[in-house]
């Protein structure tokens, strides 16, 4: 692995250096880190064990500057953590080229460098853009439009007519633009309902394992750009998610919702049909949305409600028993005087 001079990595990921600009030639946790690695401290928690570490350096929060170490100074942790480790673990993207094993339509076009891996399937008069790589056992229908330097891990499936932007992660499993859940009754059976509309996947996004995206009946079922999606997530039909919004895994969005910019949802959260959640919304894990939610709320609960009500009725619900008692009690001081 390269080594960095520490002032060099400080630069990179925009912290400020105290102590020696020595080399390091590798990244590793606090636990596994030995002479010649860079390492971080991030909590008090931790400050012995990274004393006691044999590690080079570390990257360390306001604070925490450890005597007698070189220390880079960061304010964002997090970011500074997905910089170094981008720094010594760069995304290296094979050279293009088509596996004889895989089955591409001769109207498909690949414009540049494009790596289709062995056993990949590709449909008629799909465009893929350069820089993209197509692991093995990837299913690609047809009239799909797919970016520059995108993603697509084993057993991804891309259904007709998808269109994904550049920069996009699709993780094992995962399957995009399957039929959207709309059936009619006919009073004897359900007629399924024809689902004629596609998924668009904007720019920069990550789609997780076995992470569902349903094609819109009609129309498009549409994920802005920058959106992280976890693991086991279902999305319906018809559903409109903005720019950079996080959700965790199992997350549920029922069809038709319309969801704003920067919003977050724990894992296990369910999203009723038709509704709309504005910006910047925050919602607890295991909650259950059924309604409009406005810009920059915070709700949790089911049905979800504002935090400060939820933590009241929290409060409440740890009562119960005891207001059981005294109303059990109340109500045969009240039989009793009307015995009498």
């Amino acid at each position: 692995m390269k080594s960095y001079k520490l002032s060099y990595i400080a630069e990179q990921i925009e912290g400020i250096l105290q102590g020696e600009d020595l080399d390091v030639r590798g990244v590793a946790s606090l636990k596994s880190a030995k002479e010649g690695d860079i390492t971080f401290l991030f909590q008090r928690a931790y400050y012995e064990d990274a004393v006691n570490s044999p590690a080079t350096a570390f990257v360390v929060t306001e604070g925490l500057e450890i005597k007698g170490k070189s220390c880079i100074l960061v304010k964002n942790s997090a970011l500074a953590q997905a910089k170094l480790l981008n720094l010594f673990y760069p995304d290296e993207r094979k050279e293009g080229g088509v596996s004889s094993n895989s089955t591409v339509s001769r109207s498909v076009v690949l414009k540049g460098a494009v790596t289709v891996m062995d056993f990949v399937f590709i449909g008629d008069n799909t465009t893929i853009d350069e820089g993209t790589v197509i692991f093995p056992f990837v299913y690609i229908g047809k009239n799909v439009k797919i970016g520059k330097n995108v993603k697509l891990f084993p057993h991804v499936v891309l259904m007709d007519d998808t269109e994904i932007g550049d920069n996009v992660i699709l993780y094992p499993g995962s399957v995009i633009g399957s039929d959207g859940f709309g059936y009619a009754f006919d009073g004897s059976q359900y007629v399924k309902i024809p689902q004629v509309g596609k998924v668009l996947i904007e720019n920069n996004v990550e789609i997780g394992a076995n992470t569902t995206i349903d094609r819109a009946t009609m129309d498009e079922t549409r994920i802005g750009a920058g959106t992280k999606i976890d693991n086991q997530v279902m999305v319906g039909h018809n559903v409109t998610i903005g720019k950079n919004c996080v959700f965790a895994a199992h997350v549920g969005i029922a069809g038709s919702t319309k969801i704003g910019n920067y919003v977050v949802m724990g894992g296990k959260v369910g999203v009723n049909d038709h509704i709309n959640i504005g910006d910047a919304v925050q919602v607890g894990g295991m909650s259950g949305v059924v309604g409009d939610v406005e810009k920059g709320k915070k709700i949790v609960g089911v049905p979800a409600m504002s935090y400060i009500k939820w933590l009241k009725v929290q409060s409440i619900i740890e009562k119960l028993p005891d207001l059981k008692k005294e109303i059990d009690l109340l109500s045969k001081l009240v039989k009793k005087e009307g015995e009498k």
